[in-house]
């Protein structure tokens, strides 16, 4: 069978730090104002005072969103989005397209190959080249199944489970309970700059929600980077009584050493989790060495979900699970192929968590959401990734080549 040869590649941003507020996208954390993600969330930059009540403050959305764009010489097109706005546009327009343009819409392994050893001398260990990079293998998937008529769930080797089980995160797990997930991810708000403090003021939210939502939902903490060995203990233990599931991404990514020490420490049945800032598949295979439960790669920072693929194998050889950080369509048509992948993030984008908005609002058109905390097969059954580009949003494409 003769398959169609990519003829373009194209690069467009939107959001980001020229931007007003609250474009969404692939950046989720660009929100306007009131919203739960930007409220007093714990950071590595919470110990400055400037910036501690904000995380737009210090410029976690001044990126924005990339959409990646490829098209076929027959004219059918595939795409996705992932952080990197104009920087990871120069990055694809200007080096990647290289590899891309010309090959064959089969030969994926072969181009990201090519991308991720050419890039090497600059990509360091992940960060904005490896979103970039992301993006590119993502948009590839699309397009091939969208050649072939597929969802790309098929392509990877057919779904191993009917439907997808959630938990939510966000500022409500009680809200998330009565929406039928499965549990309650909440971040932390309090950090070793807040001392004991900022232990019994978390462990005391963890204590709330285990009273509204009953013995058994899930209850979990995500730290995003922000603790010490100490205090990620202190927590950990004082949140047992209350049936913490998880304690989430409590260091900067490459403190290795620390995840194992924490992992050995927790109380028994407490879980210890990380992995969505990890950008590559050596550090994954470090972070699998140092036994914790649950390693959590985002597919649109990790290497895409060519990388994606091969971290599950690593995480399955270990006994470990592997549940991707978010990432909607993206992620969902791997967590149905994953044996290893029982269940699934869903990240809550409504600023109250009162009410289902997909992830990605407003760029992707037919972007599922769960329904009683679940979604099935049936509703990633379209070609690729199931989803098409609003191209009503305002984009815009900086370089070209």
């Amino acid at each position: 069978m003769s398959l169609p040869k990519i003829k373009e590649i194209r690069a467009y941003f939107m959001g980001g730090a020229t931007a007003k507020k609250g474009s969404g996208g692939g950046d989720y954390h660009d929100q306007g104002g009131n919203h739960w993600i930007d409220d007093h969330i714990a950071t590595p930059m919470s110990k400055y005072k400037e910036y501690e009540q904000s995380r737009q403050s210090f410029g976690i959305n001044v990126l924005g969103t990339l959409i990646v764009e490829v098209e076929a010489d027959n004219g059918a097109t595939g795409f996705a989005i992932s952080t990197g706005g104009e920087i990871g546009c120069f990055i694809v327009e200007n080096h990647l397209n290289r590899f891309i343009e010309g090959k064959s819409v089969s030969d994926i392994k072969l181009m990201h190959d090519q991308m991720l050893n050419s890039s090497m001398y600059y990509a360091g260990g992940g960060g904005v080249v490896m979103n970039t990079i992301s993006c590119v293998d993502l948009a590839l998937w699309d397009l091939f199944g969208k050649v072939i008529g597929l969802p790309v769930f098929e392509l990877l080797g057919g779904a191993v489970r009917d439907e997808i089980k959630f938990y939510a995160t966000g500022a409500r797990p009680d809200l998330a309970q009565k929406m039928g997930f499965i549990g309650g991810k909440m971040p932390t708000h309090w950090g070793p700059h807040d001392g004991d403090e900022g232990v019994r003021k978390d462990s005391e939210m963890v204590k709330h929600f285990r009273e509204l939502c009953g013995p058994d939902f899930w209850l979990m903490l995500d730290c995003w980077m922000s603790q010490d060995v100490n205090y990620a203990t202190k927590l950990a233990m004082a949140c047992a009584p209350y049936n913490l599931k998880w304690i989430e991404e409590c260091f900067p990514p490459q403190q290795f050493d620390n995840y194992k020490i924490l992992k050995q420490s927790v109380p028994a049945g407490m879980m210890v989790t990380t992995g969505e800032h990890h950008g590559t598949l050596q550090s994954f295979m470090t972070l699998s060495q140092t036994g914790i439960d649950i390693m959590q790669p985002d597919v649109g920072w990790c290497g895409g979900l060519t990388t994606l693929c091969e971290i599950a194998a690593i995480a399955k050889a270990k006994g470990q699970l592997v549940v991707p950080h978010g990432s909607s369509v993206y992620s969902h048509h791997a967590v149905i192929t994953f044996t290893n992948t029982p269940f699934s993030e869903f990240l809550m984008t409504s600023p109250d968590c009162s009410t289902l908005r997909p992830q990605f609002d407003p760029i992707l058109i037919d972007e599922p959401v769960p329904v009683n905390g679940r979604i099935s097969k049936e509703m990633l059954s379209k070609p690729g990734f199931g989803v098409e580009l609003n191209r009503k949003c305002t984009m815009k494409r900086p370089f070209t080549h």
